[in-house]
């Protein structure tokens, strides 16, 4: 497990009018603060990946569909620098994952479906100087590798 790497099993409430999955609470022990929730969507094929921040960190929920998230922890002070974790996650397996800063990140969607991903980070996005540092999902040193052949 990266370190300061978080998941939750998310619990799915049904009845005949539908359900509802409570996704992050402020009681949570992982929670850090609120800054924005925003939804990005990855269609089959295609990968977004690698993105990490100095100062952000991420709360990733699948809502529809399927993804493959995969994590490398490029922190130089970590105990768990260079490990990689890869989750499955989406409709069928519900649940959220905290991303500390300083750990790269992306996904992929699994199946013929778009996957669907809500992230609550910790600040907003700063339009004028953005906390975001990429990496080619393709051409790096991380020993992980994605199934689906374009990305960013």
């Amino acid at each position: 497990m990266i370190h300061g790497v978080s998941t939750k099993n998310l619990k799915k409430i049904s009845d005949e009018r539908g359900f509802l999955v409570e996704m992050l609470r402020d009681d949570d022990s992982f929670f850090e603060k609120f800054g924005q929730v925003y939804m990005t969507v990855c269609n089959p094929g295609y990968v977004k990946a690698w993105h990490s921040h100095k100062n952000q960190s991420d709360n990733f929920v699948v809502v529809r569909g399927t993804g493959r998230i995969g994590l490398y922890d490029c922190r130089d002070q970590s105990p768990t620098k260079g490990e990689v974790m890869e989750f499955v996650i989406g409709e069928n397996n519900p649940m959220l994952i905290f991303i500390p800063f300083g750990v790269a990140h992306g996904f992929e969607a699994v199946g013929e479906e778009p996957c669907y991903l809500i992230n609550c980070v910790t600040q907003h996005y700063n339009y004028k100087s953005p906390d975001e540092q990429r990496i080619d999902p393709f051409k790096n040193n991380i020993p992980f590798k994605w199934n689906s052949k374009k990305g960013d």
